[in-house]
């Protein structure tokens, strides 16, 4: 019992950043699916069993649609592509933890990632309990802050007009925060040139794919170089 406190006090504060932005973005997210017309039960299953933040807000959309399972595969894909990459260079920090691996993978979000690969963890604290219980308070913020928006909407009426702009907020804020971190906004650029070349051929509805890809084709080759920019001008 005692190396479950000992990881459980020791894996609560690094969580407490991700506790306030988890649920407040939780909450607009089970408002926003409620808005749609789900339920508080298709709401947790879907926080709990997706578990992919944006890409929450994107099935929600989706599931209204028409069936299109290769749009849906080639879109997720391309939206969180970048897990395969944190997969990859957690599987030495994985070593060891015995069926944890198997939730530690379920569960591992950015969030997780970067508190999971980068903590000190003392030499008292089981490292495999620290990591699971990283992942569980992670996921914990976010179920439990959709299922209150939902439960809220469900039981306070109100005008939800214009609640469905907050999945176009999120990637907004995203962008910005992108933007900020850049010192040269090549990969902002780039990306918002490509999006309204690709909305304009392609239209509203099928524009994503083909931007996604071409931003990939253009950004891969310049990886180096912009990376080589910013350590240059961090000198």
């Amino acid at each position: 019992m005692d190396k479950h406190i000992n990881a459980l006090r020791t894996a609560f504060p690094y969580t407490i950043p991700i506790l306030a932005g988890f649920s407040f973005i939780g909450i607009a997210y089970g408002m926003y699916v409620h808005a749609l017309g789900f339920e508080p039960i298709y709401t947790f299953i879907m926080s709990f069993f997706i578990f992919a933040g944006s890409m929450e807000f994107v099935a929600a959309t989706l599931l209204l649609g028409e069936f299109n399972p290769i749009y849906v595969l080639f879109l997720t894909l391309m939206l969180n592509g970048r897990h395969l990459f944190y997969g990859i260079s957690m599987l030495e920090r994985f070593k060891g933890t015995g069926k944890k691996k198997f939730y530690l993978i379920y569960g591992m979000c950015d969030e997780s990632f970067v508190i999971n690969s980068t903590a000190t963890i003392p030499s008292y604290v089981d490292r495999g309990w620290f990591m699971f219980y990283v992942t569980l308070l992670n996921m914990f913020y976010w179920v439990s802050g959709a299922m209150i928006g939902s439960l809220i909407a469900s039981i306070v009426s109100f005008d939800t007009k214009g609640l469905d702009f907050v999945m176009t907020a999120l990637f907004v804020v995203i962008f910005l925060d992108q933007w900020m971190r850049e010192d040269k906004h090549y990969s902002s650029l780039i990306g918002i040139g490509v999006s309204v070349l690709t909305l304009i051929i392609f239209g509203p509805e099928y524009f994503t794919i083909p931007a996604m890809i071409i931003m990939l084709v253009i950004l891969t080759p310049l990886r180096g170089h912009i990376e080589n920019k910013k350590v240059v001008n961090e000198r």
